[in-house]
């Protein structure tokens, strides 16, 4: 017999703001949420919360390092790195199983920890049994994309779903296959615990989707601490003894390469979860690539259906499912059409240095036909950037020429992620302009003067470059 739910939700993570604020406002119908892996969602179990906390003793240990700059003679002696791993996978395995047991005592929700399939119209399969509900919510998340790569399967391999549960004793030699910002930071760590990392990307730079120039600068900083190759796929992983070799094809000269490695991390991009889910047999398309198909409101393409998060491939950083969240909740439960904006979200990446980006890169602005401006400003030119000895970083702003409304903002150099909150704010005001930053004050001397002077320092369209190769 199907057990019939008023709500059945996909997913611990995002998806929870909508149950919760449901049952704040006396919500009487009855819940099923289906998790397949840790209660709690990707970003608590294994992404951005314990990846932070392992980013912030690698940035204490390069700070250490690099002291000698300010006259500190300083060294590390020791760093416990199985003590630091398992205290970081104690706090997050104890908080997932707080928000396990609240769900399990609540007497609305039943909890089902399995993966939940489509079989039917509104029917899903959990575990033998099948449930139905009115409304339905995929909060599917997404997985690590694991290359079609010969040998792949002949290895142990890492990807961000096992490195903070199983990884404890640190590898001599890493190879992380990927570089984007899972792989950068998850390198980072181990190349200031003292891993010998090499990050190998196929692409021309790392991090592609940023800002040229910003990419180029944190690969060249980060080029102290690991040996980065890009232009270079992997193509073969085999078994040397106990040793993995990963096999890499130089994209520019055609030759092969061969790393040596103890452990290897996969983070080559992320995959959809919605073939796992089979939400076609629900009548809920899915794109060429697998991601669930949204309108601008989030419904799916069944009725009673929606979306959010990773589920459909665009965006995916937690506070954009949060954002998400928001959206379902008043469309699906308030009766409102609130359409999603995504014309300012801010993401960053939590290496030493520090990247952040919103809005339209330089090119994107120009190809859409606007008319702008480009600002630009030095670390190093702001009073308390020079006693940071932080030169050479930058921030850059994009704006339109007529109206001085912000169309993207991008920044490598410490707090960028800090610092950048400044733009996304005003960027959701509803003229979104610059002229708050003109007729305000800054702390000084502080660093969010950097932001400040990048709105002071305009240029035309590639003009600025100029000053970044002066350097």
């Amino acid at each position: 017999m199907v057990k019939h739910y008023d709500l059945v939700v996909f997913g611990t993570g995002s998806a929870m703001n909508i149950v919760s604020a449901l049952l704040e406002r006396g919500y009487r119908g009855r819940i099923a949420v289906i998790e397949n892996s840790m209660v709690g969602g990707i970003c608590l179990t294994r992404g951005c919360i314990p990846s932070k906390m392992l980013l912030e003793v690698a940035k204490n240990v390069r700070r250490i390092r690099e002291a000698r700059k300010l006259g500190i003679e300083a060294r590390i002696e020791s760093v416990d790195f199985a003590g630091v791993m398992e205290r970081v996978w104690s706090r997050i395995y104890r908080e997932s199983r707080e928000i396990e047991e609240s769900l399990k005592r609540h007497p609305r929700i039943d909890l089902y920890q399995t993966t939940g399939v489509f079989v039917g119209d509104y029917t899903i399969d959990v575990g033998g049994r099948e449930i139905e509900g009115d409304t339905i919510i995929l909060g599917l998340g997404s997985r690590p994309a694991v290359p079609k790569v010969p040998g792949i399967d002949e290895i142990d391999y890492y990807t961000n779903d096992n490195f903070f549960r199983d990884l404890r004793a640190l590898p001599g030699r890493t190879v992380v296959v990927g570089g984007g910002f899972v792989g950068l930071e998850l390198g980072f760590f181990l190349a200031m615990m003292g891993s010998q990392v090499t990050v190998l990307q196929r692409r021309d730079r790392v991090l592609p989707e940023e800002e040229p120039e910003v990419s180029e600068l944190l690969q060249r900083d980060l080029s102290r601490y690991m040996d980065i190759r890009t232009n270079h796929e992997v193509v073969e992983f085999r078994r040397k003894g106990d040793v993995k070799v990963v096999v890499a094809e130089n994209k520019l000269t055609g030759d092969n390469v061969e790393f040596e490695a103890d452990a290897v991390l996969v983070a080559s991009g992320r995959a959809s979860n919605a073939d796992i889910t089979r939400v076609e047999k629900t009548g809920v398309k899915t794109d060429e690539k697998g991601w669930v198909v949204v309108d601008e409101y989030l419904r799916t393409t069944k009725e009673g259906i929606w979306a959010l998060g990773d589920a459909t491939g665009k965006l995916m950083f937690k506070h954009k499912a949060n954002y998400d969240s928001i959206i379902v909740y008043r469309n699906a439960f308030l009766g409102q059409n609130v359409k999603a904006d995504y014309h300012a979200v801010p993401h960053a990446v939590f290496t030493e240095p520090e990247v952040a980006s919103v809005g339209l890169k330089e090119r994107e602005a120009l190809e859409k036909g606007y008319d702008i401006l480009v600002g630009y400003a030095d670390y190093g030119g702001t009073a308390k950037g020079e006693a940071m000895m932080a030169e050479g970083y930058f921030a850059k702003v994009i704006l339109d020429r007529e109206t001085f409304r912000i169309l993207g903002a991008h920044i490598v150099g410490p707090e960028a992620s800090i610092l950048i909150q400044e733009v996304v704010t005003l960027m959701y005001t509803h003229e979104g302009s610059a002229e708050p930053i003109y007729n305000g004050m800054h702390i000084h001397p502080a660093l969010s003067e950097v932001v400040e002077r990048a709105f002071y320092h305009l240029h035309e369209p590639g003009e600025w470059r100029r000053h970044l190769h002066a350097r």
